[in-house]
């Protein structure tokens, strides 16, 4: 996205942006969320793909999108300048876990378990792809470096799946959401590992807005889309191929066992 994402959004044209966490760039999947938010919002709107959640984030916080969907971990790293705008309903909670996963045949159920491992994160800032696990180890006084073999960064959830299933890695940590929908669709795939060890409940990927945006109207009126989006057939649609329920308006609060671990792994340095 170009410099031009400032002049866009306060243009008409909402920008809103999807990492990783978003389940997949499925191409039918992208263009019925952009009809439906265009049609709910009466605004343009344009999908902005990255990558990485830094590059997302980046754009959000220096107001270059109107709002976008991230992970729990930069949204209390960046509570400062960012706003909750809508979070996710799977189940009917905003509830979702992290998944540290094994080859198919391994044993343990204890992360002291991987040790030496190849292990595969998602993202660096990534709550259930890295910081659940970061901070697991932290609470041994260990660093990921010095208890894996050697590990590496996927850029994306299923290709964590896919690292351990396919020997890539022996163990890997990934969004449990992401993992659990892999198994409706790709059974194969995630049969050739085990869920190890599952995290506690915490406040599923949000989406969020900047504190102070260009166009408040316009993220007022995503957020009303969103929230509205389990009434809409066009918006169930949407929802049922990425296994939610719908979008909720919940309390920053949600994040706050993330932000415990976020200023733990920060002070341990």
């Amino acid at each position: 996205m170009s410099g031009s994402g400032r002049a866009a959004t306060s243009s008409g044209v909402l920008s809103f942006g999807l990492t990783p966490v978003f389940l997949t760039s499925d191409l039918e999947l992208l263009d019925g969320l952009k009809n439906y938010l265009e049609a709910a919002t009466a605004r343009s709107v344009r999908l902005v793909l990255r990558r990485t959640y830094q590059e997302i984030t980046s754009l959000l916080i220096s107001n270059q999108l109107a709002a976008a969907w991230i992970c729990g971990y930069p949204f209390v790293v960046n509570r400062t300048a960012l706003d909750l705008v809508a979070v996710p309903l799977r189940r009917g909670r905003p509830l979702y876990q992290s998944y540290l996963i094994t080859e198919q045949d391994r044993t343990g159920s204890d992360i002291a378990a991987l040790k030496g491992d190849v292990h595969a994160f998602s993202d660096p800032d990534s709550n259930s792809g890295f910081l659940v696990t970061r901070t697991l180890l932290a609470e041994m006084s260990v660093r990921p470096e010095t208890f894996f073999s050697r590990t590496f960064f996927t850029y994306g959830h299923r290709n964590v799946v896919r690292a351990v299933a396919s020997g890539l890695a022996q163990s890997g940590s990934v969004d449990g959401y992401v993992y659990d929908v892999m198994a409706e669709l790709e059974p194969d795939l995630t049969g050739a590992t085990r869920i190890m060890r599952r995290s506690e409940w915490l406040g599923f990927p949000p989406i969020a807005a900047p504190k102070n945006p260009v166009d408040p109207a316009g993220v007022a009126a995503l957020k009303d889309a969103l929230l509205r989006m389990k009434d809409d057939p066009r918006g169930r649609s949407i929802l049922a191929m990425l296994r939610l329920d719908g979008f909720s308006a919940e309390p920053p609060a949600l994040f706050d066992t993330i932000a415990v671990k976020a200023a733990y792994v920060a002070l341990a340095g």
